[in-house]
């Protein structure tokens, strides 16, 4: 999928912020409902935000380019991302998946990204897709 097409997969659109910037995000303890308030009139909930970004991540057919800008878009903002969304975006199996799949038919080049990369699986607990059957879905 090039560039190009992908301008219906890019990451969810957040309205214009407030002209008078934004405020902080409460913590969990917060007892007021958290609302989004933005220049076009639109508002936009936690909630609904963590919704939208945690739907975008979870995606099955997100490929590297999207997650990378997701991921920039995201961290744009002026906000640390609440666990879910970064639960979403977690998974590297994902990655592997798509280096594996550019790969295509040169099939001797993901095992050598997974043997250089084992070190750091190994360390992080990260599964390949074939260890987790994936490759079997």
């Amino acid at each position: 999928m090039g560039r190009e097409s992908q301008a219906d997969s890019a990451p969810p659109p957040a309205p214009a912020r407030e002209a008078s910037g934004t405020q902080p995000r409460p913590g969990p303890a917060a007892a007021v409902q958290s609302v989004r308030c933005y220049s076009r009139g639109s508002h936009e909930t936690e909630e609904e935000f963590d919704a939208r970004w945690v739907t975008y991540f979870n995606k099955p057919d997100i490929d590297a380019w999207e997650l990378r800008k997701g991921m920039n878009t995201l961290v744009g903002y002026d906000l640390v991302p609440e666990p879910k969304i970064i639960d979403a975006a977690l998974p590297a199996v994902r990655i592997l998946e798509v280096v594996k799949d550019k790969a295509g038919p040169r099939k001797e080049i993901y095992p050598y990204v997974i043997q250089e990369l084992r070190p750091t699986l190994n360390e992080l607990g990260i599964s390949t897709p074939e260890e987790l059957d994936l490759d079997k879905v």
